[in-house]
């Protein structure tokens, strides 16, 4: 099924329904957002930059205007272009500095770790400033997850500076600070790099190798997005600009930094973030980064099977995945990566189920802090597809699949899925084993005893969790769930420990 259709189907099929929506708001699905722990950044007003209006959606308005299978949607431009590129800087222009009064971030808000690196470099005489996303999160008043650090001091120095620190990484050297309650990542400022360094084929601009030092400027312009490039400045308390990030944060926009297309070319990742960061953080993709996504999307296969899971994993988790998919279906990216999800739209038109709110449900249970292993959320996209292959199979045979039968559906729909990703053995295994306990817990033909014993099983709790999912997307099967949750807190129920007499010790063999 082509993008075109799909998109035509469902413009909005896992943000949750409401007046919001028109605004791109996403709220996991009514559940509230965690509250922000300061209000989010509203600094000086810019010279220049256009507000963010709602989304333009690349669903067609009329039957004339539906792109051919292989061929782009209508341009999606919502400002004249001039005018929506007005909040980019060039490379030679001067920084845009806010000074402490003018921005929201205290050092009350930084983790003590990231505190300690910064202040030993600058005493040290290197620049230290906290940049990428906990600088986007504190200007928007959010918690961030994480606190990263750049420097213009070498590894080499960073190893030298700090017993705690260890160099990792071939493709990107940086150095880990360790600490007991955590870790620092800490990089040095990079520029560019010569595309003749690269392993590519010629003509190709993907990016193998990236150590080449540089300026705080040069790192600037070759970090991906406009809003992950912000510096904070540990000497002087400021935030440092190169890149327009201070207007496309009021403006709420997610915008590449330099020519959208060489850029997702050197770095395929980059579209699938972009998705990830406007659902995340409900904001707009910005027309010429939107339009670059449709056209280089296929780039994606070439990217590293295991940053491509890593980020995927990521934005799983990030409690805002619904909004995420959304835009990756109407840029076109989900057809390249997960083509599985696109069964939602098939299931529903078909009777087989309406699969639209899995992702939103996966949101709200992340948001209720529920403790969610890989497995099970990889094996969550792939529900729509096996559950509209089981109703094809059991509406021709009037009967309930057999777990043979599922087993080798499970297989095929597994295999190019893990074409795609870098996904370990053992969590392939659960995956598959999880997947066919779901089946079995669907099976109404339990006594009690069997249940009991099922519920001893390794792979119950993955299983379990995967049938919650599905009854709270769906609403079908609440009875059962609670049947198979009640076997599973009798199952959990331990016996008091003895504390009468001490044991006896055990005889020494001589």
């Amino acid at each position: 099924m082509s993008l075109a259709a799909a998109v035509e189907a469902e413009s909005e099929l896992f943000s949750a329904s409401g007046p919001d929506n028109d605004e791109r708001a996403y709220n996991g699905g009514g559940v509230e957002a965690i509250v922000d722990i300061q209000p989010p950044f509203d600094g000086p007003s810019a010279d220049n930059g256009p507000k963010a209006g709602p989304r333009q959606h690349l669903r067609p308005t009329a039957a004339s205007e539906k792109p051919a299978v292989g061929e782009r949607g209508p341009s999606l431009a919502s400002e004249p272009a001039p005018q929506q590129r007005s909040g980019a800087r060039e490379m030679d222009e001067e920084p845009r500095i806010l000074e402490r009064s003018e921005h929201p971030v205290s050092r009350r808000q930084i983790s003590t770790n990231a505190l300690k690196v910064l202040y030993r470099l600058h005493r040290s005489g290197y620049k230290a400033y906290l940049v990428g996303g906990g600088v986007r999160d504190l200007m928007l008043g959010r918690r961030p997850k994480d606190f990263d650090i750049c420097t213009d001091a070498r590894p080499n120095e960073l190893r030298r500076l700090f017993r705690n620190g260890r160099i990792i990484g071939r493709r990107f050297r940086l150095a880990h600070i360790i600490f007991r309650d955590g870790v620092v990542e800490v990089s040095t400022f990079r520029r560019t790099p010569d595309p003749n360094d690269q392993r590519g084929g010629p003509g190709d601009l993907l990016i193998t190798s990236d150590n080449t030092f540089g300026t705080p400027r040069e790192d600037a312009f070759r970090r991906d997005f406009t809003i992950n490039a912000l510096f904070y400045s540990i000497a002087n308390f400021s935030v440092i600009d190169y890149v327009g990030g201070i207007d496309d944060l009021r403006n709420k926009l997610v915008r590449v930094i330099g020519s959208p297309g060489v850029r997702f070319c050197e770095d395929p990742v980059r579209m699938l973030r972009a998705c990830e960061f406007a659902g995340r953080l409900g904001f707009t993709i910005e027309t010429a980064t939107q339009e670059a996504i449709q056209e280089h999307r296929d780039e994606l296969r070439k990217a590293a099977p295991a940053r491509v899971t890593e980020e995927l994993l990521q934005l799983l988790r990030s409690s805002r995945a619904g909004a995420s998919v959304q835009w990756m279906l109407e840029l076109g990216v989900l057809e390249v990566l997960l083509p599985e999800v696109l069964a939602v739209i098939d299931a529903s038109r078909r009777g087989a189920g309406d699969f639209t709110s899995i992702l939103p449900t996966l949101d709200a249970l992340m948001v209720e802090k529920r403790e969610i292993p890989d497995q099970v959320l990889l094996a969550t996209l792939l529900l729509p597809q096996i559950m509209l292959w089981r109703f094809d199979l059991e509406t021709a045979t009037g009967r309930f699949m057999r777990s043979g039968e599922f087993h080798e559906m499970v297989g095929e729909t597994l295999e190019g899925f893990l074409d795609r990703f870098a996904i370990p053995k053992l969590t392939k295994a659960a995956m598959v084993q999880g997947l066919e306990g779901f089946h079995r817990l669907c099976d109404g033909r339990w006594t009690h005893n069997r249940r009991a014993r099922f519920a001893n099983k390794p792979y119950f709790d993955d299983a379990l969790l995967l049938f919650e999912i599905l009854v709270r997307a769906t609403g079908e099967g609440r009875e059962v769930l609670d049947q198979w949750q009640a076997v599973a807190r009798k199952r959990r129920r331990r016996p008091e420990p003895y504390v009468g007499a001490k044991p006896r010790r055990r005889r020494r063999r001589r």
